[in-house]
């Protein structure tokens, strides 16, 4: 059976997109759709239709005559960015705690019981993929498809910058606290308290960036 046109164009989107996220195709390079076509053993069409959704997510940018090139991501971009998805996936606690259930609390629950593993194992790989499954169980438990969608967008494009907040020192503990604390609110059902930790939690990733940038900037001073 031959594959639908859609499916060529988002298998190729969906494997840019990773090549773009991993650093094989760099911020500012540009996308040369011949080549691509042969690596990725797929024709003109449904490649320019691919990059067009990545163009739409804010992954590449389009220039006239010219093609289309990875997109960049800038400090300015980074704080303008954190605020907005603070308030978003804070909105999404906030709704999470309004419709969870007993079986989803004691979902969450393992989860966090993984994460505090992993913080006092140090194993920050680890620690960064449990808190990504909890971020996504509070916005899949928000159930609206409108938070979901930006907040999926904004994420991909902070991907762009390869944060790692937890270098920063202490900043392990920190994250776990702060999970903990938006967690403690959502079993106590309070969601204005769910709401709040969240969009603390998201604003403090973006102090603890500072922060490494600090520390680099030092490093570099004789």
């Amino acid at each position: 059976m031959r594959p639908q046109p859609n499916s060529l164009h988002d298998e190729a989107a969906s494997r840019l997109r990773e090549q773009i996220f991993s650093g094989s195709l760099a911020p500012g390079s540009f996308v040369d759709e011949a080549a691509l076509c042969e690596r990725l053993a797929i024709s003109r069409t449904p490649l320019r239709e691919a990059l067009k959704v990545l163009v739409a997510e804010g992954l590449l940018r389009h220039e006239p005559r010219r093609g289309c090139f990875v997109a960049q991501i800038t400090a300015q971009d980074v704080d303008d960015i954190f605020p907005v998805i603070a308030l978003l996936e804070g909105r999404a606690a906030h709704e999470a705690t309004r419709k969870a259930t007993a079986a989803d609390v004691a979902a969450l629950e393992a989860l966090h019981q993984r994460l505090q593993q992993c913080a006092d194992e140090g194993s920050i790989t680890a620690y960064y993929e449990a808190n990504y499954a909890i971020h996504e169980a509070f916005i899949t438990l928000a159930d609206n498809r409108w938070l979901a969608q930006v907040i999926g967008d904004l994420r991909k494009i902070l991907r762009l910058a390869r944060l790692q907040t937890l270098q920063a020192p202490g900043r392990l503990q920190q994250s776990l606290a702060e999970h903990l604390a938006v967690f403690a609110a959502l079993k106590a059902h309070d969601c204005d308290a769910a709401e709040e930790a969240m969009r603390n939690h998201l604003l403090r990733q973006r102090d603890a960036l500072r922060e490494i940038a600090r520390h680099q900037t030092s490093r570099l001073v004789p």
